[in-house]
């Protein structure tokens, strides 16, 4: 294949999605059932508002940064479709940004490819967008993150770091693995950490080159100059974008747009095992310990894939969005969308075949899936009382994930990012010799 494979691809999707966005509004002119996503009259909106100078937060149920409203403002004088073509340009720069990762990862043109189309060409993601939900902005920018990491610039990284966990809460469960990759056997301060090859193969782990265990060398090795920018850079961009729209919308803001993601309790619509705890207490008082609690099993499988898998970022941001969905309080279809855009950049390292263990995988997720979706539609279209059954699919549906997830890490060849410093040093000095 050619490189003008890569331009054809997007080219297609491109149209794709456009022709998408008009059927779209077709489809919600002549249609009862809408294709607009409600998030996206919300969004609407919320920017509405923000355009002739109130708070986005009059709109109820609008919960996210007044960065998104900013954005959707032209919906007012522009056309009211304006935040989907936003919203698909930045799924396409998506697709853009998984080819020139692997790329700069050495993979053949053909697998950089079939991995784009995995993204580009898969109906979760090419609806989203198009239906109007913000969610390929949010991936767009952490694979643009990714991109300047593999390139060694940290403050940019930073910067834009700070802004998406500002934009949308989640990311922050990265900060850990990010930090651990900014290793100084791989980010020296005088020179940019050098990338490994696509075909490196698992067990080739990264070497502790600290060389003393004393606890000042240790703080010396953890607290490296590329780690105090990174968090030094991205936490002020988060604390100044907080501060300011506190300064401008005050508490309203801050609850909607942060707090609330931290207590969130959704009785409809969610995946998630909760789903019947949550239903039976609803409209109850409980307390933020009991509310919080849900995060613990999160917390520990995050934790234990960080540890393993860090040095293999890709790998390790993937299997840990999987997992934060899977274990999540809420799960609602949009998330599935953080991971999808991760799962081409782990696929030239997967020993899996499609044929058999890949589409057993893909069929046994879409079917706990729509297993749910079945007994869902029985509740709330129906009106049966099925809610035990609901949660049971729920269990099904987590069950399915857990084993999707093994199964990917056992057929995973481990690749760490970048190579030490004393394997690079060696290459170098070959070359001069």
């Amino acid at each position: 294949m050619t490189s003008l494979d890569i331009r054809s691809l997007l080219v297609f999707s491109a149209i794709f999605r456009v022709i998408l966005i008009v059927y779209g509004e077709w489809q919600d002119t002549h249609m009862e059932v809408r294709y607009t996503d409600v998030d996206y009259l919300v969004f609407s909106d919320a920017a509405a508002l923000m355009a002739v100078g109130d708070s986005p937060y009059k709109r109820t149920t609008y919960r996210y940064s007044p960065l998104l409203a900013f954005l959707l403002i032209p919906n007012s004088f522009i056309h009211r479709s304006w935040g989907k073509f936003l919203f698909s340009a930045s799924d396409i720069l998506v697709g853009y940004f998984i080819y020139y990762i692997l790329k700069l990862r050495k993979a053949s043109e053909n697998m950089c490819n079939i991995s784009v189309m995995a993204w580009l060409f898969n109906p979760f993601t090419f609806t989203i967008g198009t239906r109007g939900n913000c969610e390929p902005i949010v991936c767009a920018v952490i694979l643009w993150i990714m991109i300047c990491l593999l390139k060694g610039n940290v403050l940019q990284s930073a910067f834009w770091y700070g802004l998406v966990v500002h934009f949308r809460i989640y990311p922050i469960i990265y900060s850990i693995p990010i930090i651990l990759v900014l290793d100084p056997n791989f980010f020296p301060s005088n020179q940019k950490p050098v990338l490994r090859n696509w075909s490196a193969v698992q067990g080739e782990r990264p070497k502790d080159g600290s060389g003393s265990h004393s606890l000042h060398n240790l703080f010396k090795s953890i607290f490296t100059w590329n780690r105090v920018v990174f968090g030094l850079v991205s936490g002020l961009v988060f604390l100044f974008c907080t501060g300011l729209f506190y300064c401008l919308y005050e508490w309203e803001f801050l609850h909607e747009a942060l707090l609330y993601h931290l207590t969130r309790t959704d009785p409809r619509h969610n995946f998630s095992i909760y789903f019947y705890h949550i239903y039976l207490h609803y409209g109850y008082d409980t307390s933020v310990v009991e509310k919080l609690i849900s995060f613990l099993p999160q917390f520990l499988v995050q934790l234990v894939l960080i540890f393993c898998f860090a040095q293999d970022l890709p790998f390790c941001i993937f299997v840990q969005t999987v997992a934060f969905v899977a274990f999540n309080k809420v799960i609602t279809a949009q998330y599935f969308v953080w991971f999808f855009c991760l799962l081409p950049l782990i696929l030239p390292w997967s020993k899996m075949k499609l044929r058999w263990d890949g589409l057993s995988c893909i069929l046994l997720w879409i079917g706990a899936q729509t297993h749910w979706l079945m007994w869902g539609y029985l509740l709330e279209f129906k009106g049966k009382n099925v809610f035990l059954q609901l949660w049971a699919a729920s269990l099904l549906f987590l069950a399915a994930n857990i084993y999707i997830l093994v199964m990917i890490i056992r057929n995973h060849r481990y690749a760490s990012v970048f190579k030490a410093l004393e394997y690079a040093n060696s290459k170098n000095a070959a070359k001069l010799e």
